[in-house]
Parts: C-alpha cells; sequence; structure tokens
C-alpha cells in the first residue's frame, strides 16, 4: 500500500481529500498535517516508527511555510518523499519552482475525483517500477516510468495511456514465444496488474492481440493475450 499524508490547512478540504484517498486502490491514508510544522513532524514520527510515508499531497499556501520552502527543508533534513501539490496555485514561478523541488505531479484545485484518481493512478505506476528489485534500470524502463506521470494522452490513445509504455507492452507480445496474461505483463514490464490489462485490452480491441480464457487455473479462467502475427 502507498502511505499517502494529506498536508491541508482548511479541515474541511483536509478530510475530503482524505477520503478521496481512501477510495483508490492500493493507496492508504497515513494522517493529516495543517501545517508544514505538523507535515515535517509526522514524516520524522513515521520514520522513526518505521512506518514509511511515500506520497504528500501537499497545499502550496500553509499559514506557517509555503509548500515549495517545506519540500526544500523536507529534502535538506533527509525526509525523502514524493510529493503531489494539490492547490489553487497557478502562478509561473509557482509551477517551476514545484519542478525544481521535485514535484511529481500537479493538481489544481477544484478537481474532480475522476482527475484525482487518474493521478493518483499514475502516480502508483511510477512508484511500481521505481521499487523495482533490480539495481539498474534499463532505459527503456527509465522512459516507461516517467511517461507514467504524463497523464494527458498521446494523439490516438485513451485518456491516461501513454504512448511509451503501449509500446513496451506491444514490444513484449511481440517477442514473446506464446500467450501472456496481464499478470504477467505486469510483472515483466513491473506495472500494476491493472495497468497491464488496459494497455492488453486496448490493443484487443483495435485486433492487435487476441484474447482467450486460460483455463487450468483455479478460480475464474484467466485471460491471455497473443500478438496477431503477419499472414
Amino acid at each position: 500500500m502507498i502511505r499517502v499524508l494529506v498536508v491541508e490547512d482548511d479541515p474541511r478540504t483536509a478530510e475530503a481529500h482524505g477520503a478521496y484517498v481512501r477510495r483508490v486502490d492500493g493507496f492508504e491514508l497515513a494522517g493529516v498535517a495543517h501545517t508544514a510544522g505538523d507535515a515535517a513532524r509526522a514524516l520524522r514520527d513515521a520514520r522513526a516508527a518505521g512506518a514509511e510515508v511515500h506520497l504528500l499531497l501537499l497545499d502550496m499556501n500553509l499559514p506557517d511555510r509555503h509548500g515549495l520552502v517545506l519540500c526544500r527543508h523536507l529534502r535538506a533534513a533527509g525526509l525523502v518523499v514524493d510529493v503531489i501539490a494539490v492547490t489553487a496555485a497557478r502562478e509561473l514561478d509557482v509551477v517551476r519552482g514545484a519542478v525544481a523541488v521535485g514535484v511529481v505531479q500537479y493538481l489544481i484545485k477544484p478537481f474532480t475525483f475522476g482527475l484525482f484518481a487518474e493521478k493518483l493512478g499514475a502516480y502508483r505506476t511510477y512508484f511500481e517500477q521505481m521499487r523495482s528489485p533490480v539495481s539498474r534500470l534499463s532505459q527503456r524502463e527509465v522512459d516507461t516510468a516517467f511517461a507514467a506521470l504524463r497523464t494527458s494522452n498521446a494523439a490516438g490513445l485513451p485518456k491516461g495511456l501513454s504512448r511509451d509504455t503501449l509500446d513496451a507492452v506491444s514490444e513484449l507480445l511481440a517477442r514473446w514465444p506464446g500467450a501472456l496474461s496481464a499478470s504477467e505483463v505486469a510483472e515483466e514490464l513491473r506495472l500494476a496488474r491493472i495497468t497491464a490489462r488496459r494497455y492488453l485490452e486496448f490493443l484487443a480491441d483495435r485486433g492487435l492481440v487476441t484474447r482467450a480464457p486460460r483455463y487450468g487455473t483455479r478460480g475464474r479462467p484467466e485471460l491471455e493475450y497473443t500478438r496477431r502475427r503477419p499472414v
């Protein structure tokens, strides 16, 4: 589970964002902080307790310190955590500053739950790829991980699908000698299973791969996908 700390000074907004987090698969709410000081303390306490916080949902306009200043303070203190800015601030210097301090996503208030879930889903894919058990990643794996953070769709692709990840799935199917399930594609490319299935279904709907039930496993048959070969 990806543990999330909501940092928001307005109690009602913080409560709403916490409820949103609970609705997204793969995420759990680690807590809520209403000031930059509270956020820093919460991160230190979590680290001391061995309960790592992976992601901050960070408002920029906090009562005691700007969100960008908090990000710099956390990095200087060795409190490494990913940040999604969740803020009404849209000034160019703020957005540039967010990029400079390593903010991985920028979500402008107000927003719908659908957009919120899309941003977190993209982050989940990035998170899983960056926690790979190997010590080094290939160029393709690095490109795929960073492409996951770009939730705007490429031309001709449904919202949330990236061209780099689609190419990676297609190439895997093209070189694989047999059929692959969504779980197997996810394992090979270090994707979430639900992400792998979205790409496989996209290819299947366009006739580029065939889908068929895989029998011989417990429970419901799992679908497997095979790249269509030229005739």
